[in-house]
């Protein structure tokens, strides 16, 4: 039986591995990495833009998975927190956040580890940052518990800040 026209066959590129799914054009790529693939490492939070809870890499660059339709990610790179870990030794960022006491609750942690991850690797090529540039970069990010301070430290631990 043919599938229904408003569903498509997409081929994500999930943490290195090759996914195909069957979507419908509305279904977003938190959608799509939660309930087709049962990847839960990214969170659903406000579910519009506004928490960040949902933050990966697309193609190195972090976005609200909320916000973006799965089937525009075809054979795009999609990285999730659960890609940054080694084997079973964390990822340098997920490192960080645990020696800087930069998590709580932990709902926000992924999306806040994708983030700085993004900022690591900028600063990696070159780039320079200061503190106000690490603010920015994660005030697309929120965190309930407060913990912004140790959050910001854990940036700075991962990404040479200069003075400004």
């Amino acid at each position: 039986m043919p599938s229904p026209p408003w569903v498509t066959s997409v081929r994500l590129r999930i943490d290195g591995e090759h996914h195909d799914v069957h979507v419908t054009g509305t279904e977003t790529l938190n959608d799509a990495l939660r309930e087709h693939l049962d990847l839960t490492a990214t969170k659903v939070g406000c579910e519009m833009g506004n928490c960040g809870a949902c933050t990966v890499l697309l193609d190195g660059d972090p976005v609200y998975s909320c916000l973006v339709l799965a089937a525009e990610c075809g054979e795009r790179s999609v990285e999730t927190a659960a890609g940054l870990v080694d084997g079973r030794e964390p990822g340098t960022v997920q490192q960080a956040f645990v020696d800087c006491d930069a998590l709580q609750c932990g709902f926000c942690t992924p999306g806040q580890v994708m983030s700085v991850e993004s900022l690591r690797r900028r600063a990696a090529a070159g780039a320079s940052f200061d503190d106000d540039d690490l603010r920015h970069a994660l005030a697309g990010n929120l965190c309930r518990c407060g913990a912004y301070r140790n959050i910001l430290e854990a940036a700075r631990s991962v990404v040479e800040v200069t003075v400004s």
